[in-house]
C-alpha cells in the first residue's frame, strides 16, 4: 500500500509534526506501507506571517490535483489545515477520494494569540475541514473529548512514540550550571508561553534549547537564563538525563513530544494541567502538575526518575504506526495485517 502524506509543515522546520511524520513514516516501512510527501519544499513558498520560519506553498488546486494524480496512491491523508492541506482536501471531495485528516495544532488558539480573531470563527472552520473526511486522528483523550464537545465527529486516537534508546538516563552528566536544573525544550515563539517558565522563582538555574522568533526577545528579557540554541540530537539526549526537571509551559499543545523524549531520559515533567501533559503524567507519576507552575516544578523535583523512565516506555513508534493503519483502513473499507 502507499500513502501520500500531504503537509504544509515539513523540513527544514523542527517540530513535533515533522518528527511525527518522520518516525512514522520509518516504521511503517516495517509494515510494506510506503509513504509519498507532498510538501512546500516543491513550491515557490511565502513566510507565514508574524512566523518566518514557517513557508506557505504558492501554488492552485489544479496542481495539486496533477500530483496527487501522479503519485498513483492508495490513500490520502492530508496532515495540516494549510494551503496544501485545503487544496488536497478538495481534491478529494471533488474526486470523490476517501481522506483521513490529523489534528496537530491549536490553531485558533494560536492565532488569537497572534491576532484579533475570535476562536469561535476559527473552531468552526476546523470542524468542517476535518468532519467532510473519514476519520481525524487525535493524540490525547483529553484533546478529543475537547474536540467532540466542539462538535468535531469521527475522532481516532494516535499516540505517539519515543526512541528509548537514544533517550535514556545513562547519559547524565555535569552540564556545568549550578543545580537544580531546569530545562525547557522546543520551538522560542509566543504559542509556547515561555515567560510562564522563565518568570518563575526557581532555585538553581533555567535552560532554554531551541531556535524561533521570540529568541532575541527573550535572552534580552531574561539575561539570567541560559539560552542554548539548536542542539545535535546526540548533545541533547545527553541535556535531557542531566537537568533535574524538564518544565512544559505551553497551554496549547497537543501532545508534546519532549514531554515523553525528556520522560524516557529520566527526568521528571512540571506542566499545567492541560492536554498533553494531563493525558501524560496527570496522575503523579513521572511529573507534576499544577495551576501554580512553580508548585508543580518544585513538586517534581522530587518525583522517582525511576518512574519517569517507566512512563516513557509505554509509548512507542509500532503503537502510533498500528493507530494509524486502523483509521487508514476504516477509511478505505479494508482489513490487513501488519507484519510485526
Amino acid at each position: 500500500m502507499r500513502i501520500l502524506m500531504v503537509t504544509d509543515a515539513w523540513r527544514p522546520q523542527v517540530n513535533g509534526v515533522v518528527h511525527t511524520l518522520e518516525r512514522l513514516s520509518e516504521t511503517l516501512k516495517s509494515f510494506d506501507i510506503e509513504t509519498d510527501f507532498l510538501t512546500p519544499n516543491i513550491f515557490r513558498t511565502l513566510p507565514l506571517p508574524t512566523y518566518p520560519d514557517i513557508r506557505l506553498a504558492l501554488t492552485t488546486p489544479h496542481r495539486v490535483a496533477q500530483l496527487i494524480e501522479a503519485r498513483k496512491v492508495d490513500h490520502i491523508h492530508i496532515v495540516t489545515e494549510g494551503p496544501l492541506g485545503i487544496m488536497a482536501r478538495r481534491y478529494c471531495r471533488n474526486a470523490g477520494r476517501p481522506f483521513t485528516t490529523s489534528y496537530h495544532t491549536r490553531f485558533p488558539e494560536y492565532l488569537s494569540a497572534r491576532l484579533p480573531v475570535p476562536e469561535a470563527w476559527a473552531y468552526r472552520w476546523l470542524r468542517d475541514f476535518h468532519n467532510s473526511g473519514q476519520g481525524t486522528l487525535v493524540a490525547t483523550q483529553s484533546l478529543a473529548d475537547d474536540l467532540a464537545a466542539r462538535g468535531f465527529t469521527k475522532l481516532r486516537p494516535w499516540t505517539r512514540g519515543v526512541d528509548t534508546d537514544h533517550f535514556r538516563p545513562d547519559k547524565r552528566k555535569d552540564l556545568g550550571f549550578p543545580g537544580p536544573i531546569f530545562l525547557c525544550v522546543g520551538r522560542v515563539a509566543i504559542e509556547k508561553n515561555l515567560p510562564a517558565f522563565l518568570d518563575l522563582d526557581l532555585p538553581g538555574s533555567k535552560l532554554v534549547v531551541g531556535e524561533g522568533p521570540e529568541l532575541a526577545r527573550l535572552k534580552a528579557r531574561y539575561p539570567d537564563a541560559h539560552f542554548l540554541g539548536h542542539r545535535p540530537n546526540d548533545e541533547l539526549a545527553e541535556i535531557y538525563a542531566s537537568a533535574d526537571v524538564f518544565v512544559f509551559p505551553s497551554r496549547t499543545d497537543t501532545f508534546g513530544n519532549v514531554i515523553i523524549e525528556a520522560l524516557a531520559s529520566g527526568t521528571p515533567v512540571a506542566a499545567y494541567p492541560v492536554t498533553g501533559p494531563i493525558d501524560i503524567v496527570g496522575d503523579g507519576i513521572g511529573g507534576a502538575v499544577s495551576d501554580d507552575l512553580r508548585q508543580a516544578a518544585l513538586a517534581a523535583l522530587h518525583v522517582d526518575r525511576a518512574e519517569a523512565r517507566q512512563r516513557a516506555m509505554r509509548y512507542s513508534w509500532k503503537a502510533c504506526a498500528e493507530m494509524f493503519m486502523e483509521t487508514v483502513e476504516e477509511a478505505l473499507g479494508t482489513r490487513r495485517k501488519l507484519a510485526a
